[in-house]
């Protein structure tokens, strides 16, 4: 079996069947190997899930909407994870244009990023995988929450947002507009607008969440589990 040390630095596109895998760790003061990003997990075969077991993944958080769980289910296989579900959008329904997305995702995530919050200071609950249908927007804003509270500079932060576009192929002439959000290219502008309506309203990215119902002690507690 892989150990999690051999993985630690895993690139883009690693896992059988998973879209844009990568480790969200190694900027600020969060480590590698203890949180994961990735597309949904509905196609993984049961390789993708022993190399998810072979980095010592114990939780896997999704943050599709309810229809979209229904419809493509994660394919656990024999992955021993305790499994979360914690919707950013409750139903299938959001704004079509990039633009408008962002804000919409950020005025959402509070509850959604508390909840993951929760489950990542569980004691076991580390390594974790959160993911969403591409990986690159409702988990694009939730990872930069989390990178935000661990101390990543926004530059630093920005660079893996971006990393999106090029583990799904959005880059270039096949950067184009078509159906769907999972075709549509991440920006830096997208990633600023959703970071400036949480400090717009509520400051700081830390009272945004205690607002949300976080509590200061789970906030510290975050920074421990994850450093």
């Amino acid at each position: 079996m892989i150990t999690r040390t051999d993985r630690s630095d895993c690139a883009c596109n690693d896992v059988p069947g998973v879209r844009n895998f990568r480790d969200a760790g190694g900027i600020g003061s969060l480590p590698r190997g203890v949180l994961y990003r990735s597309g949904a997990l509905d196609a993984m075969p049961p390789e993708g899930a022993r190399y998810l077991a072979g980095l010592g993944l114990r939780s896997v958080i999704d943050l599709r909407s309810a229809p979209e769980v229904a419809a493509r289910p994660d394919r656990r296989h024999d992955l021993g994870c305790e499994h979360s579900h914690f919707p950013l959008f409750v139903e299938q329904r959001w704004p079509e244009d990039q633009r408008e997305l962002y804000p919409a995702m950020a005025e959402h995530a509070g509850r959604s990023t508390v909840a993951v919050i929760r489950r990542l200071i569980v004691p076991g609950a580390l390594p974790a995988l959160v993911h969403c249908a591409s990986g690159k927007d409702r988990t694009g804003v939730t990872v930069a929450v989390l990178q935000t509270l661990l101390n990543a500079s926004e530059a630093e932060i920005t660079e893996d947002f971006l990393r999106s576009n090029t583990a799904l192929g959005l880059t270039g002439a096949s950067a184009v507009s078509q159906a769907g959000h999972g075709t549509h290219p991440v920006t830096r502008t997208h990633l600023l607008h959703a970071m400036i309506w949480i400090r717009g309203h509520y400051g700081s990215v830390p009272d945004y969440l205690l607002a949300h119902g976080a509590e200061e002690a789970e906030l510290r507690a975050l920074h421990t589990a994850l450093t």
